[in-house]
C-alpha cells in the first residue's frame, strides 16, 4: 500500500459493504453481516443454483423445479440467496441508490461464476423498459455486468437485448403468470444482431426467482443465434431443500 493510500485509509477508514461497521478490506462484509449472508455454495442445482440435498455426484444435477420446468440455457449460477442481509443487499442495490454495491457483489459473482465466466463469453444484461430506467436512472443488471466485466476482462454488450414492452412486476405472481407476463417482452436489439450471432453468452441479472425473466432472455438470445448462454445472477430466490 503507497504512502497516499495509507494516508486515505486512515481518513476513510474501509466500511462494511453493507452497514457502517469497519472492515479490513473495502468491498467487503462485516462478520456479522457476513455470518447473515447465505451464499450459494456446496451442492447446488447446475442450473438455477437452488440449494440441494447431499454432497452430488460430480454430474450435473437438477433441482425439482428445473425437473420439472426445463431452462433454455446451458448452465445457472447465483452469488448469494434472497435471504436475511443478503435480500437487504439486493433491494438496496435496485431501490436505494446503492450502485456502490456492485463492486462487492461482482466478486461473490465472479468466485460464484465457474463454468460460465469463461474466456470468450460476452456478458449480457437483462434489459430494463426505458420507464423504469426512467424512475430507477439505472439498469441494475447493466451495473452488475460491467463491474464483473472490470474482475474478468470479459466483454459487455449492454444494448443488445431490448425490454419493449412495459411488464407489471412480477412480485405476487404464479409461475404460469410470471411467464406469462414475460411473453414476447424482450428481443434482440436489431442494430445489435452481429454481436450475438455464434457467441457464446452468460445473461446477467441481479435476481431469480421463478426465471421467467431470464428465460425470455435466453430465448430471444437464441433467436438471434447465440452458440450457448448461461446465467449469472446475484441472488437466488430459494427454499431451503
Amino acid at each position: 500500500m503507497s504512502l497516499m493510500q495509507r494516508a486515505v485509509s486512515l481518513i476513510y477508514p474501509d466500511q462494511c459493504a453493507f452497514c457502517t461497521d469497519l472492515v479490513e478490506a473495502g468491498g467487503g462484509l462485516c462478520p456479522t453481516c457476513w455470518r447473515n449472508t447465505r451464499f450459494a455454495t456446496g451442492h447446488v442445482c447446475d442450473l438455477c443454483a437452488a440449494p440441494l440435498l447431499g454432497a452430488g455426484d460430480g454430474i450435473a444435477d437438477l433441482c425439482d423445479e428445473c425437473l420439472a420446468l426445463p431452462r433454455p440455457w446451458a448452465r445457472g449460477r447465483a452469488a448469494l440467496y434472497y435471504e436475511g442481509v443478503g435480500r437487504k443487499l439486493v433491494l438496496a442495490f435496485k431501490y436505494g441508490d446503492r450502485t456502490d454495491l456492485a463492486a462487492a457483489a461482482a466478486g461473490w459473482m465472479v468466485r460464484a461464476g465457474g463454468g460460465v465466466l469463461t474466456p470468450g463469453t460476452a456478458l449480457m444484461p437483462v434489459p430494463a423498459h426505458w420507464r423504469r430506467l426512467i424512475a430507477r436512472r439505472y439498469n441494475p443488471a447493466v451495473e452488475l455486468a460491467r463491474a464483473v466485466a472490470r474482475r474478468t476482462g470479459l466483454e459487455v454488450l449492454p444494448d443488445a437485448l431490448v425490454r419493449h414492452r412495459y411488464t407489471p412486476t412480477q412480485e405476487g405472481l404464479g409461475v404460469e403468470a410470471r411467464f406469462a407476463n414475460l411473453d414476447g417482452a424482450i428481443s434482440a436489439h436489431s442494430r445489435r444482431l452481429d454481436t450475438i450471432a455464434g457467441r457464446r453468452l452468460c445473461l446477467v441479472d441481479d435476481t431469480m426467482t421463478s426465471g421467467a425473466t431470464l428465460a425470455a432472455a435466453a430465448r430471444a438470445a437464441q433467436a438471434a443465434g447465440a452458440a450457448e448462454v448461461s446465467v449469472l445472477v446475484l441472488a437466488r430466490a430459494a427454499k431451503t431443500p
